[in-house]
Parts: structure tokens; sequence; C-alpha cells
């Protein structure tokens, strides 16, 4: 059925296969069957006649999946759609083509494809203007004028590009709005806030938004769990990597072996991770994985990820809440031996323990992971675990704020303090210096956004574990913190000295002869210790 126009009279700017305007056609007795199939069907004239480039087979008819076929009556039934979909599910060029469909089978419409970038939209008028090549001209009314930025047909309607910016679509008259990737847009608020009494002035003008999941907090984000709730006008659309045919159990974890877990759900498990207010970047954000914890002790309040290790050392954040179902109670154990990745290795996270109790609890895995020195946010409840720990239990290897006043144990977590600590820990996760295994810390790390002249956990999100890093961010610029890794450069001077003995002997005759000799403890189980492990026990 597909026909060529092959009279340049007949052809927009000699492209044989785009109608120009004015040309006069006599229709067959199925054409105009066809035609109004296609007029009351927008899936149907998409899989009939549109066509798609296919990384694999090139150009190809566009088959539709059932989703797809949905997503097309929904936006047809619907004034306000907000669709949210799995990376590489089609939603994009289904829109495209229901666009087309929608410019070809209504006269005098204006629709505007908004993207966070004009060359992003400009792509997608690249795949109007393919799927309009790929149509036979009894279908096409004619077109008046084609560009990289806009499509005018002979009916008068028109499909424009431009980017979201304030200003971009003021003072025209939009029938038909398209925000490609919402969730990615910048001062999205801003541009929505302009541009919605454009469309909503009008008894039937349409708006359909369409993204990937991209934090929390963002307008596309707070529109779709509006739809949700049914709080505003908008009809939600979901599309879930297991609806995409091919997808199952076997793709996905081979999905989330090849990136993180973090990164699937980000990308195709629709979850709103994050915002684009974190304080850590979102690329950061993506490559954290948490695991599977080696242990989970005291009803799963303790999970521990590495048991400690013989002359490593160690610091035990601490967290106060009050003990009412509320705030979480927790502390995060963290190796800092030098020359060794801080590593965060044990975490406690309650959110019934009372002040009163909890400094058994952190004493009893301090001590386990040699003697930690435990550093507590004092403020409120905190003072309680301070005096606890320091004059109840007498534990002694604890930070103390002031030298001059000895009692002031602990750290106020004051403007000052959190604002260095946030700077700190932001700069120790983007670098790679330290490691999180922890879920339900990577979560907090996540939805830890800027609120006002601060940051704090996002609505709905808690960010007690994520505060341990925060102040363990400002310990790292104390004294105390120093003489940590003084300690250890002691080790690492003796390594050397070692290493140099060694190369000062070799000119005297030892030849080594690939063959290391264990060193045998009477208390070594296996009897044998590894060379790479014997400085544990010098």
């Amino acid at each position: 059925m597909l026909q060529m126009i092959l009279n340049e009279k007949e052809s927009y700017l000699g492209n044989p296969q785009v109608k120009k305007d004015g040309v006069i056609q006599q229709w067959t007795n199925a054409e105009v069957q066809e035609y109004a199939k296609c007029m009351h069907n927008p899936a149907y004239f998409a899989k009939t006649y549109c066509k798609i480039i296919s990384l694999d087979r090139g150009l190809v008819p566009f088959e539709l999946y059932a989703y797809q076929e949905e997503m097309f009556k929904s936006f047809n039934e619907n004034r306000f759609s907000i669709v949210l979909a799995c990376r590489q599910s089609g939603k994009s060029i289904s829109s495209c083509a229901y666009l087309l469909w929608y410019a070809l089978f209504h006269s005098e419409q204006t629709i505007a494809v908004m993207a966070n970038k004009g060359a992003t939209a400009r792509e997608m008028i690249g795949r109007v203007t393919l799927m309009l090549e790929g149509l036979p001209f009894f279908l096409q009314p004619g077109c008046k004028a084609l560009n990289k930025g806009s499509i005018e047909f002979s009916n008068n309607s028109k499909i424009v590009a431009a980017a979201t910016s304030g200003s971009s679509i003021r003072g025209m008259s939009v029938n038909l709005l398209y925000l490609d990737e919402f969730a990615f847009v910048e001062n999205a608020a801003t541009f929505y806030t302009s541009t919605y009494p454009v469309v909503s002035s009008g008894e039937s003008t349409k708006v359909i938004i369409t993204s990937t999941a991209n934090g929390v907090g963002n307008v596309f984000h707070k529109i779709w769990e509006g739809a949700m709730q049914n709080t505003n006008e908008y009809k939600p659309f979901r599309v879930d990597w297991y609806d995409v045919p091919g997808r199952d159990e076997a793709w996905k974890a081979s999905t989330i072996a090849n990136t993180s877990q973090l990164q699937f759900d980000q990308e195709f498990g629709n979850t709103f991770m994050g915002t684009g207010n974190t304080l850590i970047a979102a690329e950061c954000l993506l490559a954290l994985k948490a695991k599977e914890p080696l242990k989970r002790i005291d009803r799963d309040s303790v999970l521990v990820y590495k048991e400690p290790v013989k002359k490593h050392n160690y610091v035990c954040m601490v967290d106060v809440a009050r003990g009412r179902g509320q705030d979480y109670s927790t502390f995060n154990i963290i190796d800092v031996t030098e020359g060794e990745p801080i590593e965060q290795v044990a975490v406690y996270r309650n959110n019934l323990i009372s002040p009163l109790l909890f400094p058994n609890i952190i004493v009893k895995y301090a001590a386990t992971y040699n003697e930690a020195t435990i550093v507590v946010e004092s403020n409120d409840a905190g003072q309680v675990v301070c005096n606890g720990l320091y004059h109840d239990l007498e534990y002694e290897n604890m930070f103390v704020e002031s030298v001059v006043h000895a009692d002031k144990i602990g750290i106020n977590m004051t403007k000052k303090v959190k604002r260095i600590g946030c700077s700190a820990i932001k700069d120790l996760l983007e670098t790679g210096k330290l490691i999180i295994h922890d879920e339900e810390t990577i979560l907090e790390i996540s939805t830890f956004e800027a609120r006002g002249n601060s940051f704090e956990a996002s609505n709905g999100n808690h960010d007690d574990l994520m505060m341990n890093f925060v102040l363990f961010g400002y310990y790292t610029g104390t004294s105390d913190f120093q003489e940590l890794s003084d300690i250890n450069v002691k080790d690492l001077m003796f390594s050397q000295r070692m290493h140099e003995i060694e190369n000062d002997m070799l000119p005297f005759g030892f030849i080594d002869d690939g063959r290391d000799e264990p060193l045998v403890q009477p208390d070594d189980p296996w009897g044998v210790i590894q060379p790479e492990v014997w400085h544990d026990y010098r």
C-alpha cells in the first residue's frame, strides 16, 4: 500500500517521501477505510504504518508491545497523562508516534515537544520526521514546512521543539504539551509554574509527561505521587522492567551484576532514589553497591560486614534518639587503619532503645573492635549516653571535644560542625576513599538533600545513619583522628625499614629461591600463618 511520490512537483523540497502542501489526491475506497481506522485508533496507525530505527535491523515496522498499545489509549482518553517508565522501554518513541498521529488527524493544533536541552527535543522531531517519511502519502496531509526544529502540515497543525526554559513557549497557543524525561529537567519547578497556565487555559488542551525516576522531591515526583493519590488531574501510567518482553529474573540478575542494585533500582526499578539536590553527586550514588552482612545480631539491630582485625584502628560514631519508635539510635563502626581504605564494618540501628541502656550496647561492640574510639553526638539525649559511657561504664577511649573542658565529651552538632562534616564526607565518598556496605545507609545517603542552608533527609526518609558519617567527616579534621593516623604511620615506617634492610642484604649473597617459609605459631589452629598477615603477630 505504500506509494512513493516520484513527481518533484508533488514532493516537499525534492524529498520523494514527503508530500508537499496543496497536492490533490484521489483516494481509493480501501484508502478511505484505512484512513478512518487510523483516525480512530492511534495504536493501529502506529503499528501498521510507522517505522522506527532498530539497532540490529535498521528501518523496521513499529511492533508495539501490549503496554505501548495501552499507553496510546491512556494518552487519547485523558487530558493530563504522566508516565513512569523504566529505561529502554520505548516510552519516547511511542510518544513520537502518538504526537504524529495527533498532528495528522487534528486540524489547527500546536504540539510542543520539550526536553531538558533543545538538541534532545530536536532529536525527537527527527524521529517524527522519519515516521512521516515512511507513511503512504494518502495519510499525509501535505507539508508546509519541515526542518530540524518544527513540522507544519497543510491542516495547519504543527509540531515544534523547544528547551524547557521559562520563556520557551510563553505567548504561544499550545494544544498539546509533551515533556520528555521531565525528572531530569533543571529548574523544572520554575518552568512548570510559567508553562502550566499556557496549556491549562483551554478546555481540551493536553499534557503528556514521561520520564524515568530521578529522585524524590522534584516536580516529576510530586506530580506522579499526586496522580497515584488522585490529588491532581493526571492519569498515571507505569511501565516496569518485567513488562518489557525478554526481561526476566535472569536478565535482572545479570544487569545488577554488571552495574549495582542501586543503579538497577534507579534505571529499571522505577524507584525514586535520591534527588537532584542530594549532598552526594548522582554518579557517586549510582556507584554505591550494598552487600549482605556476615552476621545479624541482637534481633537484626547489629549488622556486621567485617570482623575485627588485630592491630586495626576503629572508630565508633554514635547518634542518639529518644527511643520512642520514631528516630533511630545508631552507630557505625569504621575502619580507619592507615594504608587501608576507610571502610564501614558494622552498623547498629534501633528506634526503641532507651538512651539509658544504649551505652551498654555501644561498649559491647566498641570493645570488640579493638577498643574503638567512641565519638558521640552530644546534643540532647546524646549527653545522657556520653555520661553513661564515660562515668558509669568508665570507657576511657572516648573523644573529648575540648582539652580545656575535659568533661565536654563527644561533639556538639552545631551548624558549623554539620557544614564541615557534610563537606568532608562528600569529599570522601565522591573520591572513593570511603567504602559503604550497608543498604540502609546507602538509602539514607541517597535521600540526604539540601533543605534551606543545610542538608537533611527528604520527606518520608531518615538520616540517622547518615549523621554518623557527617559526624565522622567532622572528626577526620581533629587532632584525635590525626593521632590515630600517626600510630599507623609508625607501622608503615617499620615496614619500609624492613624493606630497606632486605635490599641492603641482597648484595651480600642473599638469594631468594621463591619459597617463603611460613611462620609457625603454637596457637595457630592450622599450624601456619600466611606471610601476608605475619605483621599481626610481631
